[in-house]
């Protein structure tokens, strides 16, 4: 059969337009914020797997989003929400941002992402299935601004579940989380039943070396890295159903030092999966569980509490409440 190239060019460019398209409608109908107060945070939709960025004085706040029927069974994910804040109670919603046929080697499945900034540029570090590789991969996108527009980054996968062998698993390429150290270095990391990790070149779209992994106490999945002072703090889902434990090292690249429980288990939902950062000389511990009317496993609804540390700099054990936090005045 004669493949005609210029037609299928032509359909890749009517797609494309139609995604950007979208995200500038959405960016310009933007909803003036809304004060939310208690927990869950967001509650017009559902929205999983939160990854929160501070810029420029603003709480972004980028999720997945549930949209399974009630009684269905399955992750029905398809894009990824984004809301923002400047006082933690007032929140504007800019909508779906990215969708999943923006990668056009990917076949669906909007599952757990990271956002990070560097040098000017933000990368949306994304989990979706591989059109032709079978499994879990990431992929990156990249923009100018929070907000978007958005595009691959790369025109493929940065990680795919055959680069992977330390699990017999499709779904191991998961939750990817990347942390940039005062130093400019960038590091990912990702993984179910292995917690897998990798510097990131200048770029921010290649490895750096080899990839390597940690060994976790019953490490599930959800890795995230963060640094208070001179520590660095990785966070993640262990067990299943899941809670969050938390590990500690004097290095980005360990070794790391297990220091137990930070979160149990959550309502109405078996996973668990956190996002930790500070805003206006606060810490805030993000997460989700199962809780508005309708809600469940395939359901779930971000969540936010404070985060306090020790004198040592430990971790205190998150209180799982339906206050949530103040607004900051």
């Amino acid at each position: 059969m004669k493949t005609n190239i210029p037609v299928l060019a032509l359909i890749g460019l009517i797609v494309l337009s139609a995604c950007n398209k979208r995200q500038t409608e959405n960016q310009s109908s933007e909803l003036e914020a809304k004060e939310s107060i208690g927990n869950p945070v967001i509650k017009d939709l559902f929205t999983a797997d939160p990854a929160a960025m501070v810029y420029n004085d603003t709480l972004y706040l980028y999720t997945g989003h549930d949209e399974q029927e009630e009684g269905q069974q399955g992750f029905l994910m398809n894009d990824w929400l984004l809301y923002s804040t400047t006082d933690m109670v007032n929140w504007k919603s800019h909508g779906s941002v990215l969708h999943t046929n923006q990668f056009s080697w990917a076949s669906g499945q909007a599952w757990a992402a990271h956002v990070v900034e560097k040098e000017g540029k933000f990368y949306w570090y994304v989990t979706v299935e591989h059109a032709t590789i079978p499994g879990k991969a990431i992929g990156v996108a990249v923009a100018d601004s929070p907000k978007g527009p958005w595009t691959d980054a790369l025109g493929e996968a940065l990680v795919t579940n055959d680069m992977t062998t330390h699990t017999e698993i499709g779904w191991d390429d998961i939750d990817p989380a990347v942390f940039i150290d005062d130093d400019g270095s960038a590091y990912i990391y990702w993984g179910n039943t292995v917690c897998k990790w990798a510097k990131l070149k200048d770029n921010m779209i290649e490895l750096d070396g080899e990839i390597q992994t940690i060994d976790l106490p019953s490490f599930t999945e959800a890795p995230w890295v963060h640094k208070r002072e001179d520590m660095y703090y990785l966070s993640y889902a262990s067990e299943f159903p899941e809670k969050i434990d938390y590990a500690m090292a004097d290095s980005p690249e360990g070794p790391w030092q297990y220091k137990g429980r930070l979160n149990d288990l959550v309502p109405d939902s078996p996973t668990n999966h956190q996002a930790i950062v500070e805003y206006k000389d606060q810490w805030y511990f993000i997460y989700h569980n199962g809780k508005l009317p309708t809600g469940g496993e395939f359901r779930r609804s971000v969540c936010i509490e404070y985060l306090t540390y020790n004198e040592d700099g430990t971790i205190q054990k998150i209180e799982q409440t339906s206050e949530g936090v103040s607004k900051i005045e």
